[in-house]
Protein backbone atom coordinates (compact mmCIF):
# COMPACT_ATOMS: atom_id res chain seq x y z
CA UNK A 1 0.00 0.00 0.00
CA UNK A 2 1.24 3.34 -0.69
CA UNK A 3 2.64 5.45 1.97
CA UNK A 4 1.04 8.62 0.63
CA UNK A 5 -2.74 9.55 0.49
CA UNK A 6 -4.74 12.40 -1.29
CA UNK A 7 -6.69 14.52 0.70
CA UNK A 8 -8.70 17.85 0.33
CA UNK A 9 -6.66 20.14 2.54
CA UNK A 10 -6.62 23.98 3.55
CA UNK A 11 -4.05 25.60 2.22
CA UNK A 12 -4.77 29.53 3.48
CA UNK A 13 -7.07 29.93 6.13
CA UNK A 14 -10.29 32.43 4.95
CA UNK A 15 -12.38 31.66 1.86
CA UNK A 16 -13.29 28.44 1.06
CA UNK A 17 -11.08 28.57 -2.38
CA UNK A 18 -8.19 27.52 0.03
CA UNK A 19 -9.07 23.52 -0.25
CA UNK A 20 -6.93 21.97 -2.56
CA UNK A 21 -5.96 18.40 -3.61
CA UNK A 22 -2.80 17.33 -1.82
CA UNK A 23 -0.61 13.84 -1.80
CA UNK A 24 0.48 13.82 2.06
CA UNK A 25 1.51 10.76 4.16
CA UNK A 26 -1.03 8.56 5.31
CA UNK A 27 -1.48 8.38 8.76
CA UNK A 28 -0.16 5.85 11.66
CA UNK A 29 -1.48 4.35 13.87
CA UNK A 30 -0.64 4.86 17.78
CA UNK A 31 -1.48 2.98 20.62
CA UNK A 32 -5.17 3.12 21.52
CA UNK A 33 -6.56 4.51 17.66
CA UNK A 34 -7.76 3.19 14.83
CA UNK A 35 -7.36 3.89 11.01
CA UNK A 36 -10.67 4.54 9.04
CA UNK A 37 -10.94 4.63 5.20
CA UNK A 38 -12.64 7.63 5.21
CA UNK A 39 -16.52 6.81 3.01
CA UNK A 40 -18.05 10.42 3.93
CA UNK A 41 -17.89 13.90 6.41
CA UNK A 42 -20.27 16.33 6.48
CA UNK A 43 -19.68 20.23 7.34
CA UNK A 44 -20.32 21.67 11.15
CA UNK A 45 -20.60 25.30 11.75
CA UNK A 46 -17.00 24.62 14.03
CA UNK A 47 -15.28 23.08 10.66
CA UNK A 48 -16.48 26.61 8.93
CA UNK A 49 -15.36 28.82 11.71
CA UNK A 50 -12.24 27.00 11.87
CA UNK A 51 -11.59 27.18 7.82
CA UNK A 52 -12.54 30.90 8.30
CA UNK A 53 -9.23 31.34 10.56
CA UNK A 54 -11.93 32.51 13.64
CA UNK A 55 -10.40 30.21 15.55
CA UNK A 56 -6.48 30.47 15.07
CA UNK A 57 -5.57 28.22 18.81
CA UNK A 58 -8.23 25.45 16.83
CA UNK A 59 -6.11 25.47 13.62
CA UNK A 60 -4.53 22.30 12.85
CA UNK A 61 -1.00 23.71 10.52
CA UNK A 62 -1.29 23.81 7.21
CA UNK A 63 -1.99 21.85 5.02
CA UNK A 64 -4.75 21.57 7.17
CA UNK A 65 -7.04 18.78 7.48
CA UNK A 66 -10.73 19.71 8.67
CA UNK A 67 -13.89 18.12 9.82
CA UNK A 68 -14.25 16.01 12.64
CA UNK A 69 -17.43 14.26 11.55
CA UNK A 70 -16.43 10.52 9.75
CA UNK A 71 -18.24 7.56 8.87
CA UNK A 72 -15.72 4.81 7.32
CA UNK A 73 -14.42 1.65 7.50
CA UNK A 74 -12.01 0.18 9.98
CA UNK A 75 -8.60 -0.56 8.23
CA UNK A 76 -6.28 -0.76 11.17
CA UNK A 77 -6.70 -0.82 15.14
CA UNK A 78 -3.79 0.33 17.32
CA UNK A 79 -2.40 -1.64 20.29
CA UNK A 80 -5.17 -1.94 23.10
CA UNK A 81 -7.36 -1.65 21.20
CA UNK A 82 -10.32 -4.53 21.57
CA UNK A 83 -13.68 -2.83 20.87
CA UNK A 84 -12.83 -2.72 17.05
CA UNK A 85 -11.60 -4.58 14.36
CA UNK A 86 -10.15 -4.26 10.75
CA UNK A 87 -14.14 -4.71 8.85
CA UNK A 88 -15.97 -2.91 10.91
CA UNK A 89 -18.15 0.13 10.02
CA UNK A 90 -18.22 2.87 12.19
CA UNK A 91 -18.89 6.70 13.00
CA UNK A 92 -17.49 9.16 15.17
CA UNK A 93 -16.62 12.88 15.67
CA UNK A 94 -12.57 12.50 16.26
CA UNK A 95 -10.77 15.30 14.81
CA UNK A 96 -10.37 18.05 11.99
CA UNK A 97 -8.66 20.38 15.15
CA UNK A 98 -5.24 20.98 16.34
CA UNK A 99 -3.21 17.62 17.24
CA UNK A 100 -5.89 15.71 15.44
CA UNK A 101 -6.56 14.15 12.17
CA UNK A 102 -9.13 15.42 9.77
CA UNK A 103 -11.90 13.39 7.76
CA UNK A 104 -11.26 15.03 4.55
CA UNK A 105 -9.01 12.57 2.94
CA UNK A 106 -8.87 8.95 2.01
CA UNK A 107 -7.86 8.01 5.71
CA UNK A 108 -7.83 9.46 9.31
CA UNK A 109 -6.84 8.16 12.26
CA UNK A 110 -8.85 8.59 15.41
CA UNK A 111 -9.06 7.97 19.32
CA UNK A 112 -10.86 4.83 19.56
CA UNK A 113 -12.64 6.72 22.50
CA UNK A 114 -14.39 9.25 20.21
CA UNK A 115 -15.77 6.23 17.38
CA UNK A 116 -18.68 3.57 17.53
CA UNK A 117 -19.89 1.41 15.68
CA UNK A 118 -22.22 2.88 12.87
CA UNK A 119 -25.86 2.30 13.05
CA UNK A 120 -26.75 -0.52 10.68
CA UNK A 121 -29.74 1.16 9.18
CA UNK A 122 -27.99 3.96 7.52
CA UNK A 123 -25.84 4.80 4.74
CA UNK A 124 -22.39 5.95 4.93
CA UNK A 125 -23.55 9.41 4.06
CA UNK A 126 -26.23 9.67 6.36
CA UNK A 127 -24.11 8.23 9.32
CA UNK A 128 -21.10 11.28 8.49
CA UNK A 129 -24.05 13.61 9.01
CA UNK A 130 -24.93 12.58 12.74
CA UNK A 131 -21.92 12.51 14.91
CA UNK A 132 -21.23 15.67 16.43
CA UNK A 133 -25.14 16.75 16.21
CA UNK A 134 -26.50 13.91 17.53
CA UNK A 135 -23.44 14.38 20.83
CA UNK A 136 -24.88 17.77 21.12
CA UNK A 137 -28.41 17.05 21.50
CA UNK A 138 -27.83 13.80 23.67
CA UNK A 139 -25.60 15.61 26.27
CA UNK A 140 -27.68 18.62 26.24
CA UNK A 141 -31.17 16.91 26.83
CA UNK A 142 -30.22 13.39 28.13
CA UNK A 143 -26.99 13.81 29.86
CA UNK A 144 -27.41 17.56 30.98
CA UNK A 145 -30.95 18.07 31.32
CA UNK A 146 -31.84 14.84 32.41
CA UNK A 147 -35.15 14.70 30.44
CA UNK A 148 -38.00 13.22 32.04
CA UNK A 149 -41.21 11.38 29.90
CA UNK A 150 -43.68 14.15 29.85
CA UNK A 151 -41.81 17.19 30.25
CA UNK A 152 -42.46 19.69 27.95
CA UNK A 153 -39.66 20.74 25.72
CA UNK A 154 -39.16 23.43 23.35
CA UNK A 155 -36.59 23.39 20.32
CA UNK A 156 -35.26 26.17 18.51
CA UNK A 157 -34.44 26.04 14.82
CA UNK A 158 -35.74 22.46 14.46
CA UNK A 159 -34.69 22.32 10.88
CA UNK A 160 -31.18 22.48 11.61
CA UNK A 161 -28.46 20.33 12.23
CA UNK A 162 -28.34 19.88 16.07
CA UNK A 163 -32.21 21.58 16.51
CA UNK A 164 -33.51 18.25 14.35
CA UNK A 165 -31.88 15.77 15.90
CA UNK A 166 -32.91 17.09 19.35
CA UNK A 167 -36.85 17.19 18.74
CA UNK A 168 -36.34 13.60 17.97
CA UNK A 169 -34.14 12.68 21.01
CA UNK A 170 -36.64 14.12 23.00
CA UNK A 171 -39.54 12.81 21.46
CA UNK A 172 -37.91 8.80 21.64
CA UNK A 173 -37.59 9.89 25.26
CA UNK A 174 -41.47 10.47 25.78
CA UNK A 175 -41.67 14.31 26.11
CA UNK A 176 -43.76 16.74 24.54
CA UNK A 177 -42.24 18.60 21.71
CA UNK A 178 -42.83 21.96 20.45
CA UNK A 179 -40.56 23.71 18.21
CA UNK A 180 -39.45 26.80 15.99
CA UNK A 181 -38.97 27.13 12.84
CA UNK A 182 -38.30 30.32 10.16
CA UNK A 183 -40.17 29.24 7.09
CA UNK A 184 -43.35 27.09 6.75
CA UNK A 185 -41.54 24.59 4.78
CA UNK A 186 -39.38 24.68 7.72
CA UNK A 187 -42.05 24.33 10.00
CA UNK A 188 -43.83 21.39 7.93
CA UNK A 189 -40.39 19.64 8.90
CA UNK A 190 -40.64 20.11 12.17
CA UNK A 191 -44.43 18.39 12.55
CA UNK A 192 -42.87 15.66 10.17
CA UNK A 193 -40.44 14.88 12.58
CA UNK A 194 -42.45 14.92 15.43
CA UNK A 195 -43.19 18.39 17.21
CA UNK A 196 -46.64 18.74 18.05
CA UNK A 197 -46.59 22.51 16.97
CA UNK A 198 -44.03 24.39 15.04
CA UNK A 199 -44.22 28.17 15.74
CA UNK A 200 -43.70 30.66 13.40
CA UNK A 201 -41.35 32.56 15.90
CA UNK A 202 -40.91 35.53 13.44
CA UNK A 203 -45.08 36.30 13.49
CA UNK A 204 -46.02 35.14 17.56
CA UNK A 205 -44.74 36.66 20.24
CA UNK A 206 -43.05 34.39 23.37
CA UNK A 207 -45.57 34.80 25.72
CA UNK A 208 -48.37 34.09 23.40
CA UNK A 209 -46.49 31.08 22.10
CA UNK A 210 -46.03 29.92 25.87
CA UNK A 211 -49.73 30.69 26.50
CA UNK A 212 -51.28 28.92 23.69
CA UNK A 213 -48.98 25.55 24.38
CA UNK A 214 -48.34 25.00 27.96
CA UNK A 215 -51.21 27.56 29.38
CA UNK A 216 -48.84 30.37 30.48
CA UNK A 217 -46.60 28.31 32.48
CA UNK A 218 -43.48 27.63 30.11
CA UNK A 219 -41.21 24.91 28.99
CA UNK A 220 -40.00 22.77 31.46
CA UNK A 221 -36.96 22.28 28.82
CA UNK A 222 -36.05 24.66 26.21
CA UNK A 223 -33.11 23.29 23.66
CA UNK A 224 -31.59 26.20 21.98
CA UNK A 225 -29.45 26.33 18.82
CA UNK A 226 -29.28 29.70 17.94
CA UNK A 227 -27.94 31.99 20.76
CA UNK A 228 -27.68 35.85 20.69
CA UNK A 229 -31.24 37.16 20.81
CA UNK A 230 -33.01 33.69 20.23
CA UNK A 231 -31.09 32.72 23.72
CA UNK A 232 -33.36 35.88 25.90
CA UNK A 233 -36.40 34.81 24.14
CA UNK A 234 -35.48 31.14 25.59
CA UNK A 235 -34.91 32.46 29.36
CA UNK A 236 -38.44 33.81 28.43
CA UNK A 237 -40.38 30.60 27.38
CA UNK A 238 -38.90 28.42 29.91
CA UNK A 239 -41.45 27.26 33.17
CA UNK A 240 -39.81 28.36 36.74
CA UNK A 241 -37.33 25.77 37.81
CA UNK A 242 -36.97 24.86 34.00
CA UNK A 243 -33.65 23.80 31.96
CA UNK A 244 -31.98 25.90 29.35
CA UNK A 245 -29.55 24.47 27.05
CA UNK A 246 -27.49 26.55 24.85
CA UNK A 247 -25.15 25.46 22.45
CA UNK A 248 -24.05 28.98 21.10
CA UNK A 249 -23.60 30.84 24.39
CA UNK A 250 -21.13 33.40 22.94
CA UNK A 251 -22.55 36.19 23.66
CA UNK A 252 -23.95 39.12 26.66
CA UNK A 253 -27.46 38.61 28.17
CA UNK A 254 -29.11 39.83 31.25
CA UNK A 255 -29.20 36.64 33.58
CA UNK A 256 -31.92 38.17 35.77
CA UNK A 257 -34.49 35.85 34.17
CA UNK A 258 -32.69 32.73 35.51
CA UNK A 259 -32.57 33.99 38.78
CA UNK A 260 -36.30 34.87 39.02
CA UNK A 261 -37.11 32.17 37.95
CA UNK A 262 -35.04 29.73 39.35
CA UNK A 263 -33.51 28.18 35.72
CA UNK A 264 -30.46 26.50 35.23
CA UNK A 265 -28.59 27.16 32.29
CA UNK A 266 -26.46 24.31 30.53
CA UNK A 267 -23.82 25.04 28.06
CA UNK A 268 -23.05 22.32 25.59
CA UNK A 269 -19.53 22.81 23.82
CA UNK A 270 -19.29 19.25 22.19
CA UNK A 271 -15.59 19.55 21.12
CA UNK A 272 -14.07 20.48 24.48
CA UNK A 273 -13.26 16.78 25.22
CA UNK A 274 -11.00 16.94 21.93
CA UNK A 275 -9.72 20.22 23.65
CA UNK A 276 -9.12 18.99 27.29
CA UNK A 277 -8.80 15.63 26.72
CA UNK A 278 -11.20 15.22 29.74
CA UNK A 279 -14.04 12.95 29.08
CA UNK A 280 -13.46 11.88 25.44
CA UNK A 281 -14.77 8.44 26.28
CA UNK A 282 -18.30 10.53 26.77
CA UNK A 283 -18.43 10.80 22.79
CA UNK A 284 -18.32 7.41 21.72
CA UNK A 285 -20.21 6.01 24.32
CA UNK A 286 -23.25 8.51 23.38
CA UNK A 287 -22.67 7.35 20.09
CA UNK A 288 -22.73 3.38 21.24
CA UNK A 289 -26.36 4.32 23.35
CA UNK A 290 -27.54 6.49 20.04
CA UNK A 291 -27.03 3.90 17.55
CA UNK A 292 -30.23 1.52 18.60
CA UNK A 293 -32.14 4.78 18.56
CA UNK A 294 -31.27 5.11 15.03
CA UNK A 295 -31.78 2.09 14.10
CA UNK A 296 -35.52 1.66 15.86
CA UNK A 297 -36.43 4.54 13.34
CA UNK A 298 -37.03 6.81 16.42
CA UNK A 299 -34.00 9.27 14.82
CA UNK A 300 -33.70 9.48 11.15
CA UNK A 301 -30.90 12.03 9.57
CA UNK A 302 -31.98 15.37 7.67
CA UNK A 303 -30.05 15.82 5.36
CA UNK A 304 -29.58 18.70 2.57
CA UNK A 305 -30.69 17.77 -0.97
CA UNK A 306 -27.37 19.24 -2.18
CA UNK A 307 -24.25 16.56 -1.68
CA UNK A 308 -20.97 17.36 -2.41
CA UNK A 309 -17.65 15.02 -2.71
CA UNK A 310 -15.04 15.89 -1.01
CA UNK A 311 -13.40 17.56 -3.67
CA UNK A 312 -16.31 19.91 -3.76
CA UNK A 313 -15.62 20.75 0.02
CA UNK A 314 -15.77 24.52 -0.68
CA UNK A 315 -18.63 24.60 -2.34
CA UNK A 316 -19.77 22.79 0.84
CA UNK A 317 -18.74 25.52 3.06
CA UNK A 318 -19.97 27.92 0.91
CA UNK A 319 -23.67 26.48 1.22
CA UNK A 320 -23.59 25.78 5.17
CA UNK A 321 -22.22 29.49 5.15
CA UNK A 322 -25.60 30.67 3.07
CA UNK A 323 -27.93 29.86 5.59
CA UNK A 324 -29.70 28.03 3.06
CA UNK A 325 -29.39 24.72 4.37
CA UNK A 326 -31.95 22.16 5.38
CA UNK A 327 -30.37 19.84 8.06
CA UNK A 328 -26.97 18.72 7.42
CA UNK A 329 -24.67 19.24 4.40
CA UNK A 330 -22.86 15.95 3.75
CA UNK A 331 -19.69 15.43 1.09
CA UNK A 332 -19.00 11.42 0.21
CA UNK A 333 -15.20 10.68 -0.26
CA UNK A 334 -14.42 11.06 -4.73
CA UNK A 335 -10.89 11.09 -3.86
Amino acid sequence: MSQLMKAMALTTYGDPSGFALHHIDRPQVAAGQVRIKVAATSVNPIDARIRSGMMPTLAPELPALLHGDVAGVVEEVGEGVTTFHPGDEVYGFAGGLRGFGGALAEYMVADARLIAHKPKTLTMAEAASLPCVAVTAWNGLIERATLRPGQRVLVHGAAGGVGHVALQLAAWAGAEVYATASTPAKQTIARDLGARAAIAYREIAVRDYVRAYTDGRGFDVVFDTVGKSCLDASFEAAAPGGSVIAIAARSTHDLSPLHAKGLTLHVVFTILPLLTGEGMDNIGQALAKLAPVIDSGHIRPLIDSRQFGFTEAAEAHRLLESGDVIGKVVLVNDL
